[in-house]
């Protein structure tokens, strides 16, 4: 087995308004040492997923079903107070936003105190020490006069550093980066994922990264997979969704990424429409309102939920079109306008 494996992961929010349906079906698995990237529109369900996998929806009104697996637990089924034991100590995660996950009363070396002292039987003093060295080794200048600052007092990217001390201080074998440089400037977000990737090697850990931004799964993942509604629409080696994309939705995301290693010619082309409700999910394949292509599947888009069906090396993708007619599709049309932008 591996060391995470999702089945069927459904995760359901009642409200006045309906259904929510921000997980519907997801199965995916991550070996230790790997990376796996989630991509998708805002509302697609990559937070919502990783949530479920930390145990954090439990007590809340959502209603979970399917397994989460990590290293041999089921973890759907577990106790809160047994996940509970796990989390920071087995698996953790990097917030979206550093601001709000920390507590603004505290200084951060005393969260990360807090945080080591929960799993580790050791004195104030040797978790200090163990908080000053994770600090330095995450960049942070002047580790050891920084550890008594609040988190107001550190700039956004040392918020971020911070936010990755505190997940580290555990040294937890599954890592999960929810947005892990959002809002951060160009240069700092390539020190952030550079240190990413070298804690990651360092450590053999197990590595998910949620994002929006495309530029940072090819730069760190080894797998990608891509939400849309709450599923998964394609699933694949990094290589496979960037060479060899076979969903209408990769396609989009591909076409809206700005690219600075050629000069552009067009404007990008953003994926028309908006993401679909979660209470009021489209019939049929989800994406197939914002699908150039829904003509071509012959009325099915619009009626049949598609099967995600392998197409080869564990690539995975849910559409009603051919396999013959996506590849010619994305060699004849999609692929030379991307060139050409």
């Amino acid at each position: 087995m591996s060391f995470l494996e999702l089945k069927d992961l459904r995760v359901h929010f009642p409200t006045d308004d309906g259904l929510v349906r921000s997980v519907d079906g997801l199965s995916f698995r991550l070996e230790r040492g790997k990376t796996l990237g989630i991509v998708g529109e805002s509302g697609s369900g990559k937070s919502v997923t990783s949530l479920a996998v930390l145990g954090l929806h439990k007590g809340t009104r959502a209603k979970i079903s399917g397994e989460i697996w990590l290293d041999g637990e089921e973890l759907v089924s577990a106790s809160a107070e047994h996940v509970r034991t796990l989390r920071g100590k087995k698996m953790a995660m990097i917030f979206q936003d550093p601001l709000s996950a920390m507590h603004p009363y505290y200084s951060v070396g005393a969260q990360i105190i807090e945080a080591y002292r929960i799993h580790n039987d050791v004195s104030k003093a040797v978790a200090r020490k163990h908080a000053i060295d994770l600090l330095g080794r995450v960049g942070i200048p002047q580790p050891d006069r920084r550890v008594d600052s609040y988190p107001h007092e550190f700039s956004g990217g040392m918020r971020q550093r911070a936010m990755i001390a505190m997940a580290l201080s555990c040294d937890p074998e599954l890592l999960i980066a929810d947005e892990p440089t959002t809002a951060l400037d160009v240069t700092v977000q390539a020190q952030i994922l550079d240190l990413m990737r070298d804690l990651q090697q360092e450590f053999d850990s197990a590595l998910i990264i949620i994002t929006h931004d495309l530029g940072v799964v090819a730069e760190l993942s080894d797998d990608i997979l891509v939400m849309y509604g709450g599923k998964c629409i394609e699933y694949g080696s990094a290589e496979d969704i960037f060479e060899r994309p076979e969903h209408p939705y990769t396609w989009g995301l591909l076409g809206s990424m700005p690219r600075l290693d050629r000069e552009r010619t067009e404007r990008l082309m953003p994926i028309k429409g908006t993401p679909p409700s979660l209470i009021n999910v489209p019939t049929g394949c989800a994406f197939h309102p914002r699908c150039a292509f829904e003509p071509r599947t012959e009325g099915k888009g619009r009626t049949v939920v598609p099967e995600l069906l392998e197409t080869e090396g564990g690539h995975l993708v849910r559409c009603h079109l051919s396999l013959e007619e996506r590849r010619a599709t994305w060699e004849n049309e999609i692929k030379p306008k991307l060139e050409s932008a």
